[in-house]
C-alpha cells in the first residue's frame, strides 16, 4: 500500500507555484493524514471531504463578496457602512430646523414667538377669546353723547368729570379728557383719587365727593338709578359704553362712549372661525353693550361684565371644558389670562406688561396676523412630520441593505462610501424640507398674488 499512498500524496501535492492557495491546502491535508499513518480509506474520504469544503467556501462568500479591502476583513467593512447610515443626524435636525426656520418666518411677518413651545401648541388651538376694548376696537373711545341730569351743567359736568379722571390710567378716562380739552375747559387738581379696579373711581374735586363709573359702583353707593335705567339701556343696546357719574350722592350725568370696531377684526374673526376655532369675546362692559358689538363682528359667543381679576379664571374655565384656548389682549388687566391660556397673544400696541406675558406678540394691531400664526404652526408641524419621514425612510431602507440583508438574493451589498452619501442626503433632505417655510404664505395671500 506505501505505493498507492505515495500515489494518492502526489495527486494532492501540486506545484504550490501553480495552484491556488486552496488546492495546496487541501494537498497539505493529505500529507498529514498519510503521516498519521491512518487506514487508506479513511485517509481517502478525508482528503474527499477538505475538497469538498475548499470548492464550497469558493461559492459561500462573505459581505463584499469574500473579497477584503485591503488587510481589512469584508466584515469589517459592512460593519462600517452600518454605522456610517446608522448615524442620527437627520433626526436630530428634523425638529429644531423646522421650529428654528418657522420662527423667523413668523417674524417676518410681524409675528413675535417667544419659543418653539409656543409655535407647537398653536397648531392645536381649537378656542380663541378676544379681549374688546383696544384689541377688536382701536383702543380710542370717543364721548359721543353726555346727558346731564338734576340741573347740573354739561360745562360744569366735563370740568368735574376731567380733574377726576386726570390721574386715571383707564381708557375711558382719555375720551372725557379729550371731550374737555376740545371744549377749552381745564381740569383742576383732585384729592383722595382712588381706582376701583372693575368699577370705576372716586376722588373729591372742589370739595365735592365724586364717583365715576358703571352702574354697579353706583348701585353700592347707595344712590338710586331706577328713571334712568331705560336711557342706559338704550344706550347699550347701541353697542355703546355708558357710566354715570355721581356728585355728593345725587346722579349728575350719563355718559355715552363708542370706540371704533377696527375694520379688519371682522375679516379676522372669519379667518378664525374658518379655521375650525370657536371665538369668544371678553369684556368687562354691560351684557348687552358687548353683545351689540359681538353681533357687528360676527361673535356668538359673549364673556360680559367680568371683573380683571376673572378673566383668567374664565380661561381657567374654558380649558376645563377641554378646550385649547389662545387669548388675545393688550391690557394691563389681561396679562393674568394671557399667562393662564394655552397660548397667548399680546398686541404689539399694547401695555409691555401684556407683551411680556404673552407667549406670542403681534407687531401690528392687526388681527388677522393670529390667523397666520396658527396657519404658520401648522405648515411647521406638517414639515416636521415630513422631516422625520425623511430621517427615517433612510435609515430604515439604507440599514439592512448595509447588513447584507439584499445579498443572498442579489449579490449587493452597501459600500461605506454609497452610506455616507445617503446619510448627509438625508440630512440635506431634513434641511431643505424646513427651508420650505421660509416661503410660507395664508392662502388669502396666495390668491392676493394670483
Amino acid at each position: 500500500h506505501a505505493r498507492g499512498d505515495r500515489r494518492l500524496c502526489r495527486r494532492h501535492q501540486p506545484c504550490a507555484a501553480d495552484q491556488p492557495r486552496g488546492a495546496v491546502l487541501v494537498g497539505a491535508v493529505a500529507v498529514r493524514l498519510h503521516q498519521a499513518h491512518l487506514d487508506r480509506k479513511v485517509r481517502r474520504r478525508l482528503v474527499r471531504g477538505a475538497g469538498a469544503a475548499h470548492r464550497g467556501a469558493g461559492r459561500i462568500r462573505g459581505p463584499a463578496g469574500a473579497r477584503p479591502l485591503g488587510r481589512y476583513p469584508a466584515g469589517a467593512v459592512n460593519f462600517v457602512s452600518v454605522l456610517v447610515i446608522a448615524c442620527p443626524c437627520a433626526l436630530g435636525l428634523a425638529t429644531p430646523t423646522a421650529i428654528m426656520v418657522g420662527i423667523g418666518a413668523a417674524a417676518e411677518l410681524g409675528i413675535l414667538i417667544r419659543g418653539g413651545e409656543s409655535l407647537e401648541t398653536a397648531h392645536r388651538l381649537n378656542t380663541a377669546v378676544l379681549d374688546k376694548t383696544g384689541t377688536v376696537t382701536k383702543g380710542r373711545p370717543e364721548l359721543t353723547q353726555l346727558i346731564s341730569l338734576n340741573g347740573f351743567h354739561e360745562e360744569e359736568i366735563l370740568r368735574i368729570a376731567a380733574s377726576a379722571e386726570k390721574n386715571s390710567e383707564h381708557p375711558l378716562a382719555t375720551a372725557i379728557l379729550d371731550a374737555a380739552n376740545s371744549r377749552g375747559i381745564k381740569a383742576n387738581a383732585a384729592a383722595e383719587f382712588r381706582a376701583i379696579e372693575g368699577f370705576g373711581l372716586s376722588a373729591v374735586v372742589d370739595g365735592k365727593k365724586v364717583f365715576i363709573g358703571n352702574l354697579r359702583l353706583l348701585e353700592e353707593q347707595k344712590i338710586n338709578l331706577s328713571e334712568h335705567r331705560q336711557t342706559l339701556e338704550n344706550l347699550f343696546d347701541e353697542g355703546k359704553t355708558a357710566f354715570f357719574m355721581a356728585i355728593d350722592g345725587r346722579p349728575a350725568a350719563i355718559f355715552a362712549v363708542s370706540d371704533t370696531i377696527k375694520t379688519e377684526a371682522i375679516e379676522a374673526v372669519r379667518q378664525l372661525k374658518s379655521l375650525g376655532l370657536e371665538v369668544f369675546l371678553l369684556t368687562g362692559d354691560n351684557a348687552r353693550a358687548a353683545k351689540a358689538v359681538a353681533r357687528k363682528l360676527g361673535i356668538e359667543n359673549v364673556l360680559a361684565e367680568i371683573l380683571p381679576q376673572d378673566k383668567a379664571n374664565e380661561i381657567k374655565r374654558l380649558q376645563s371644558q377641554g378646550r385649547v384656548v389662545a387669548m388675545i389682549g393688550d391690557g394691563i388687566n389681561d396679562a393674568p389670562a394671557l399667562a393662564v391660556a394655552d397660548v397667548g397673544i399680546a398686541v404689539g400696541t399694547g401695555t409691555d406688561i401684556a407683551i411680556e406675558a404673552a407667549d406670542i406678540t403681534l407687531m401690528r394691531g392687526d388681527l388677522r396676523l393670529v390667523a397666520k400664526a396658527i396657519l404658520l404652526s401648522r405648515a411647521t408641524l406638517r414639515t416636521i412630520r415630513q422631516n422625520l419621514f425623511w430621517a427615517f425612510i433612510y435609515n430604515v431602507i439604507g440599514v439592512p441593505v448595509a447588513a447584507g440583508v439584499l445579498y443572498p438574493f442579489t449579490g449587493i451589498l452597501l459600500s461605506p462610501v454609497i452610506a455616507s452619501a445617503a446619510m448627509s442626503l438625508s440630512s440635506v433632505s431634513v434641511v431643505t424640507n424646513s427651508l420650505r417655510l421660509r416661503s410660507f404664505a395664508s392662502p388669502e395671500q396666495r390668491r392676493e398674488n394670483g
